[in-house]
């Protein structure tokens, strides 16, 4: 055949002849199914015969034409060219010879599966080059039935090469219109319809973090993941622990997914483009629930390692990538869709660290999926469709309910970017990354909320929640070449609570997590009480229903949604640093902050003074508290050993008394945590003063300054109007520092301090050098400058 070749007949080095996504098909149909990977079925029709049908009809030189003193940049111009370049492709035919060898394409598939519909997608010959991944640039078209339909839905694809976001996206991109030619693929249906689907990246979108694989997955067809009108689910799975045998969700969060694409019966549409499929609302039950079960996620994982390895090998260089795949409701099946190299974070230089830091704050508006790293700041221009682009400016934000490919011209003109749907894998985030714009997502209500051209700051250096600030904010942008760091003798540790930013962190050069706090998690994710969860009923009615409605995508099991909860929000920020060190601290709330949580006030105690009261290792084996501590204990188990978190050491906080150590170790040791090394926090003087005896129960210490400097100076850091004799540089405190490190020294075990005393007081940090303490753990903002600071103090010691 001269216009078809079949996925059995390609591979990646095909991608002049048949575009990107057919070569990608046709590699993964040859080289990955023989490894258990499923890809449907079908075939490519040529750039060759794209060439074919414009000589044909004679558009080559009218197209070309159009192009002349042609300016990308007004898009005015740009909807004319473009407007009447599809034109001239739809109103043109197809060669008889290829339309032939379509349709014995289409009876040959009919022959493979019996009565199946097509997907007919766009497949560029620039397409899904390492710069340059052009989503959703083309069209697709899914569901198509009978001879006449999928010959109309190839003409589409052809005149696709020239909608306007295809034309602005080559000129951005420096192809030629005229130069990148047009493959259609033509593949079996994988009917997700009936169940789910979604994309994936071998590497985080957002970070870079090349440990993890993401996965977005929602109910019926892709699309409504791809082009962002709906939230999906997410999850998260490390790369290095599922490799070693230690298979699990590393992260999960649901999306709404509030609506589902089916097939369409309708053929009353006026929309020709629309006849195939249509939107439904998502029924409640299947909202609150993943739309993939964990064994799935698993093996969508496992195939996007063995592709991303496949292509790394044939390419010769690391090649994270960048998937859509889809089940299908009849077979019960997974497919792969579709592969193409990621184009963001494969290019940049692993060594050149930038971070993006707010100077200031002021009210927070809005809130939603942050895209990307960065802040952009400036007046808000609300934009319902194109056809309003003329009123945008150069740096103004551009807000809609969607941002579509389409939106690509004004994309590139905004220093910032809001949408009130869509998740971080929609094809408008892709672009959004490519454009280098800090873009939010899934922002509910922001052509409502946000004004016309009101001031606003779109920071999207918080972590995963990007956040709309009132007013333009000052910010700076820290660059870092991390290859010329020196590396200290002492460890330089960071602490970290949140898991939102735990791998926009990881790049950060530091030996491992010195305070890892389970607070956030709880407060955060979890919301409820640990005894509640233990008790229900104890709780009225409302608080049940609330921790029911929480536990609902767990299958309404409570305690599972708490222990995968809090293991999965610990393990991610081990995951960060793996297989460097990461200490959790087990919980250390006070009584009236876990009061504060989900049914809390039924089981806390009213104190004067929580700091000093109902805390830390007194509850751990009390019965007021003792069954809600075996629930974390159960989840570090499981983050240890069952996600392979080997990394994690745990930590006891507030430990008064020796014979308290010991009950504390006797309930880990009955719930499976016997043999798990454990540290101390070393903050009640009485630490110091029995620190052999201490060490006796415990592997090390990590002294804690905060509470160390209170309890030794009686000074209640809480406290405003004694404020000023809270000093972690008084010589008492330095002497009880100095006599923790001295006792762990001469029992050989570990010490470390979490604070910010060192990154604040440089003599405090020289103090803590000289004495020769281990690590030392700071705040994420501190760690670049401790490093160079303590190099250099370890140079004159």
């Amino acid at each position: 055949m001269k216009y078809i070749k079949w996925f059995k007949e390609l591979g990646i080095n095909d991608v002049d002849e048949v575009g990107g996504k057919n070569a990608s098909l046709g590699e993964m149909y040859n080289h990955l199914t023989p490894l258990g990977i499923n890809v449907p079925n079908g075939f490519s029709v040529t750039a060759t015969a794209y060439k074919y049908y414009l000589d044909a009809n004679n558009l080559t030189d009218k197209l070309s034409k159009l192009f002349e003193n042609f300016n990308p940049n007004d898009i005015e111009q740009l909807k004319i060219v473009g407007k009447s370049a599809r034109d001239m492709i739809m109103q043109a035919k197809i060669p008889n010879d290829l339309k032939e060898e379509i349709l014995k394409g289409y009876k040959e598939l009919q022959k493979e599966y019996g009565d199946l519909s097509l997907a007919v997608r766009s497949s560029a010959t620039a397409e899904d080059s390492p710069t340059a991944s052009f989503a959703g640039q083309n069209e697709t078209y899914l569901n198509i039935k009978g001879e006449d339909n999928l010959l109309w839905a190839y003409k589409m694809c052809l005149a696709s090469n020239f909608t306007d976001r295809s034309i602005s996206y080559k000129y951005t991109h420096n192809f030629d219109p005229m130069k990148v030619y047009l493959s259609a693929v033509i593949m079996k249906m994988v009917r997700s319809d009936k169940a789910s689907s979604g994309v994936m990246f071998s590497i985080d979108t957002e970070s870079g973090f090349r440990d993890v694989v993401f996965i977005n997955s929602a109910w019926g067809l892709g699309e409504n993941v791809v082009q962002g009108t709906i939230n999906p689910d997410a999850f998260y799975i490390h790369k290095p622990t599922y490799k070693k045998g230690n298979k699990a969700v590393l992260k999960r969060k649901l999306g709404d997914k509030h609506l589902t694409m089916i097939f369409s019966q309708d053929k009353e549409m006026a929309n020709l483009a629309e006849q195939f499929t249509k939107n439904i609302p998502t029924p409640i039950e299947k909202k609150m629930k993943f739309s993939i079960n964990d064994d799935e996620v698993l093996t969508l994982a496992g195939w996007a390692m063995q592709i991303e390895e496949h292509y790394t090998k044939t390419r010769g260089i690391y090649t994270p990538m960048d998937m859509e795949w889809a089940k299908d409701g009849d077979d019960g099946k997974l497919y792969m869709v579709q592969a193409r190299p990621e184009t963001v974070h494969s290019q940049e230089n692993q060594t050149n660290l930038e971070i993006y830091k707010l100077l200031e704050k002021s009210k927070v508006i809005l809130t939603g999926n942050a895209v990307g790293e960065k802040i952009g700041a400036g007046k808000v221009k609300i934009l319902k469709s194109m056809a309003e682009s003329d009123k945008f400016n150069e740096g103004d934000v551009l807000v809609a309910h969607t941002t579509s490919p389409d939106w690509e011209p004004v994309m590139k003109k905004a220093s910032a970017i809001i949408t009130e749907t869509g998740g971080r894998t929609c094809h408008a985030a892709i672009v959004s990354r490519e454009l280098g714009k800090p873009a939010i997502v899934g922002v509910k209500n922001a052509t409502l909320i946000l004004k016309e051209n009101q001031e606003v700051t779109v920071s999207c250096a918080e972590g995963e929640i990007g956040k709309v600030y009132q007013g333009i904010l000052k910010y700076e942008i820290e660059k870092t070449d991390i290859s010329k760091l020196p590396r200290p003798k002492t460890q330089i540790m960071m602490n970290l609570g949140n898991p939102e930013i735990a791998f926009s962190l990881a790049k950060l050069p530091v030996d491992g997590i010195g305070l890892a706090r389970m607070e956030f998690i709880i407060n955060n994710y979890i919301k409820a009480h640990p005894m509640a969860i233990k008790h229900p009923e104890m709780l009225s009615e409302s608080e049940r229903a609330l921790i029911d409605e929480l536990a609902f995508p767990y299958n309404g099991n409570s305690e599972e949604f708490f222990i995968k909860t809090l293991s999965e929000g610990v393990a991610t920020i081990a995951s960060s640093v793996y297989p460097k060190k990461c200490v959790v601290r087990m919980s250390d709330f006070k009584s009236n902050e876990y009061a504060n949580l989900l049914g809390g006030r039924h089981f806390e105690p009213i104190e004067d003074n929580p700091m000093i009261g109902f805390r830390g290792a007194a509850r751990y084996a009390h019965p007021s508290y003792k069954e809600g501590f075996e629930l974390e204990c159960q989840a570090m188990k499981r983050a240890i050993f069952e996600m392979g978190f080997d990394n994690i050491v745990l930590m006891i906080p507030f430990c008064r008394r020796i014979d308290e150590a010991k009950r504390v170790k006797e309930v880990m040791n009955a719930n499976g945590l016997g043999n798990i090394t454990t540290y101390m926090m070393c903050e009640i003087p009485n630490n110091v003063i029995l620190i052999d005896k201490f060490l006796e129960v415990f592997d090390g210490i990590s002294i804690g300054t905060n509470d160390l400097t209170q309890l030794t100076l009686g000074v209640d850091r809480d406290s405003q109007i004694v404020a000023f004799d809270y000093d972690e540089r008084d010589e008492g405190v330095k002497a009880m520092v100095k006599m923790a490190v001295e006792g762990a020294k001469r029992n050989n075990k570990y010490s470390g301090l979490c604070g910010q005393a060192p990154s604040d007081y440089p003599e405090f940090a020289e103090f803590l050098v000289n004495i020769g303490i281990e690590s030392m753990s700071l705040n994420p903002d501190s760690v670049l400058k401790t490093i160079k600071d303590i190099a250099q103090m370890e140079k004159q010691v």
